[in-house]
């Protein structure tokens, strides 16, 4: 059901053409960490928002006036009622064998630069995807998978946004305060402590430091994780720096948030109520700019809704509803 790509070092491909699923990892510099979820949405089937109760004829999800239940009301289905859900023992595997699995691809993002990966993207997508693409990006992978449908809009068919970092510099401000609320005395020190320390280090050892920096704040993003493995291949210090840099330029002068004029495809923002990244920062301008743009606020969930004990069906049984 899974396989590497054997001629790229920089894709992943799960299941079964066709590939109109692409997965987007953040960071910068964090390849591997969708791999969970690009494994799930391989070996189930999608399924139609509208097969979810409470979809039909609704323009919009939570947030919306007149959705009734959804998320987390009392009178809204459990997940498991949903097709192609993980069903009440939590397992993924309860699809059926019969039917081929859906085809996802993962590229691991390698140029230092933005321009570069969003050249890098074009490329892997125009050589192993079927096109146009459902194209599902995390945290950063949110903002370069934007860049990108803006830049190349024939390329998308459906932009999801999972976890994205804000879009407008004012509410940037806040992640740092919000983490540093949920840190210890002793996480916040060794944390203010790992950033200056980079200075002068081979990049090797940058990125021993940025892996330690990267699993403290993965302890503050997390409202009640189950346990997971770390499948983040390499973080990739020079890799974030640079790439960053260039994406954080284009957010405070206010470029970024323009490029949505140009994104004419549907836009799906799925956001936790306990991410440090405000959602205010991703709705309230999304709506702005957008044309066709929906969101999800999920209860009880951090910035990797996947590994939320609370919300990690709910999760799922909504990306597959969009897929």
């Amino acid at each position: 059901m899974f396989k590497t790509c054997t001629n790229m070092m920089n894709l992943r491909k799960y299941g079964n053409p066709p590939f109109d699923i692409a997965v987007i990892h953040g960071g910068p510099g964090a390849p591997g960490e969708m791999a969970p979820v690009a494994r799930e949405l391989s070996s189930t089937h999608s399924f139609h928002s509208s097969d979810l109760p409470g979809f039909h004829g609704i323009p919009g999800f939570h947030g919306s006036p007149g959705f009734p239940g959804f998320p987390g009301s009392s009178d809204y289905p459990g997940s498991s009622d949903f097709p192609g859900s993980f069903g009440s023992s939590g397992s993924s595997d309860s699809f059926d064998p019969s039917n081929p699995a859906r085809g996802v691809l993962e590229p691991l993002q390698t140029a230092v630069t933005l321009d570069g990966q969003v050249r890098e993207l074009k490329a892997v997508l125009k050589e192993h995807a079927a096109l146009p693409v459902t194209l599902i990006g995390f945290s950063w992978g949110a903002i370069l998978s934007y860049i990108f449908t803006a830049s190349h809009p024939e390329f998308v068919k459906k932009l999801i946004l999972v976890g994205s970092s804000p879009y407008e510099e004012k509410y940037a401000d806040s992640i740092r305060r919000a983490r540093g609320s949920r840190l210890s005395r002793e996480e916040w020190t060794k944390t203010s402590s790992l950033i200056p320390a980079v200075n002068g280090l081979s990049d090797g050892n940058k990125n021993a430091y940025f892996t330690r920096f990267g699993q403290l704040m993965s302890i503050a993003d997390s409202y009640d994780p189950l346990p997971h493995a770390d499948e983040v291949l390499e973080y990739q210090h020079v890799i974030n720096k640079n790439v960053w840099g260039d994406a954080s330029k284009l957010r405070s002068n206010g470029k970024l948030l323009k490029l949505g004029k140009k994104i004419r495809c549907p836009v799906i923002a799925i956001h936790g109520d306990y991410d440090p990244h405000p959602f205010e920062g991703v709705r309230e301008p999304l709506s702005r700019v957008l044309e066709n743009f929906q969101y999800v606020l999920l209860e009880k969930c951090g910035h990797r809704p996947w590994v939320e004990r609370e919300a990690k069906e709910m999760f799922y049984a909504v990306l597959k509803g969009e897929i």
